[in-house]
């Protein structure tokens, strides 16, 4: 989420953000919410064995995927700048350590995503892919992103707050990119564990693709099952506000819905199982209202 250069709004006057309250620093004090904020707690990862190659790690409120052959390791997402320590704690659950990651695969680069892969990519020269259409995202060569205006009409309602808090503790507020990120070939695909399939899905992003690896459908932010900001858990689209196009994210769903899998190993919320087309049915019709 990008809230303004120096973690403050300075592209916004301080008498247009919280009575003149810094929003980085994110008291989040309004005059209609008297009660204490909830938070997220944070909790070592869980480590879900999925298939015996394919791991699902959730984090406090972001998964990334492992996927291992005989030697090597392979990242699917990385959660935030301060997920790391949950990252590097889910390897070493497998027995492996930084230095074996051999790729992290970005479903996209939104930093809740792309977090620890900067660290993995400057301190160990971990290759770093994602679509072609994602590369210049991951460069940070532009964002694409909810404006900051947008967030902060929503940080006076609690559950965004709590979720506003925790994305400044996870930091969220980095703006740093990965300059060696690199587009994601059929040739590099065959070689990488898993061998993972690239589906395309835009919409949350213009390059945000899935990734189809042992049987599981890694899906990123295009279909999610559960996030801090949703009441109700199960196959879904995120808000709105987060996409870059709804509709194209409505398309998208309509492309995950002709895969022949029953596994759905979502970026943000619980594993679920069933027809594909089903969750993505699902989704589409909450997402048209129906």
């Amino acid at each position: 989420m990008r809230f303004g250069r120096d973690t403050k709004f300075n592209e916004f006057s301080r008498p247009e953000l919280l009575s003149r309250r810094l929003v980085s620093e994110f008291e989040f004090r309004h005059p209609v919410v008297s009660t204490p904020l909830p938070t997220l707690a944070s909790m070592a990862p869980a480590l879900t064995a999925i298939t015996e190659s394919v791991h699902l790690a959730q984090g406090d409120a972001v998964n990334w995927l492992l996927v291992t052959d005989d030697t090597r390791v392979m990242l699917i997402d990385a959660g935030y700048p301060g997920d790391r320590a949950d990252v590097l704690s889910s390897l070493r659950q497998l027995g492996y350590q930084a230095d074996d990651v051999c790729a992290i695969v970005l479903t996209h680069a939104h930093i809740d995503h792309l977090g620890s892969a900067i660290w993995f990519a400057k301190t160990h020269g971990t290759p770093v892919y994602c679509h072609a259409e994602e590369v210049g995202h991951a460069k940070r060569e532009y964002l694409q992103q909810a404006s900051p205006v947008e967030v902060a009409l929503r940080v006076w309602r609690p559950r965004w707050a709590a979720w506003a808090a925790h994305v400044v503790r996870k930091g969220g507020l980095v703006r740093d990119g990965i300059p060696t990120a690199q587009p994601l070939t059929a040739d590099t695909a065959a070689e990488l564990p898993g061998h993972p399939m690239v589906i395309r899905t835009p919409g949350h992003t213009s390059g945000h693709c899935s990734y189809l690896v042992d049987g599981v459908l890694a899906s990123g932010d295009a279909l999610v099952t559960g996030h801090p900001l949703l009441r109700r858990s199960g196959p879904q689209l995120l808000p709105a506000v987060f996409s870059h196009n709804q509709d194209d994210c409505v398309r998208s769903l309509a492309a995950l819905a002709l895969l022949e899998t029953e596994i759905l190993a979502p970026g943000h919320g619980d594993l679920w199982r069933g027809p594909i087309r089903e969750a993505a049915e699902r989704a589409s019709a909450l997402a048209r209202g129906r």
